[in-house]
């Protein structure tokens, strides 16, 4: 691992590292397809940042094993732990992989793209920008489910995430919200984000 590359370990239980791996790597599949059948690369590039996180979980998880086993026997009852994180790993790569075929803009055959077009629901990134109506209010505050028909399912701040957040989580500037509804929700969203919009219906 290069010196840059270096982990900084943070006590987290190994419940709550493998629940985040968990529903982090179920997003990831979402996003991976919704980038490739729409050909979106910023759906891509917040995979590749998601695996990151998948990476880092992975990493503790190992430490957390290393240090709790005392014998052998504990290190045989802690293998299926590290198992599940493995595999779980595995998952992310591949969502990772489909991904990287957008960025690397190998493609998708348009016969594959069409059938997926008709779908209801969609995946979008929104990126807070300092004039949006989203900044300090909570998405309780917000109710954008029910007004414009889209569900945050994830924030990124910077490097940290934020997986299915409550009501009470407030929206700060550059935050980048990941989302999930009709095209037309989605579109208004990114306007709202944006602070091309300035009022919700």
């Amino acid at each position: 691992m290069a010196e840059s590359d270096k982990v900084e370990y943070r006590p987290i239980s190994v419940r709550e590292a493998l629940t985040e791996m968990k529903d982090v790597s179920e997003i990831m599949i979402d996003l991976a397809y919704s980038s490739a059948l729409f050909n979106s690369d910023e759906l891509a590039e917040e995979v590749m940042e998601l695996e990151k996180r998948v990476d880092y979980l992975d990493y503790i998880i190992d430490m957390n094993v290393m240090l709790a086993a005392r014998d052998a026997e504990d290190a045989e009852h802690l293998t299926a732990v590290t198992s599940v994180a493995a595999a779980t790993n595995k998952i992310s790569d591949a969502a990772a992989d489909i991904a990287a075929i957008v960025l690397k803009n190998i493609g998708i055959h348009p016969i594959v793209r069409k059938a997926f077009q008709q779908v209801e629901e969609r995946l979008a990134r929104a990126i807070i920008k300092p004039d949006s109506i989203f900044v300090n209010q909570t998405l309780g505050d917000l109710e954008l489910a029910a007004k414009i028909g889209v569900d945050v399912i994830a924030i990124r701040r910077c490097r940290e995430w934020k997986i299915d957040p409550d009501d009470e989580e407030k929206i700060l500037e550059n935050d980048v919200l990941i989302a999930r509804g009709a095209p037309h929700g989605i579109d208004e969203l990114k306007e709202l984000a944006s602070g091309k919009l300035k009022l919700m219906e």
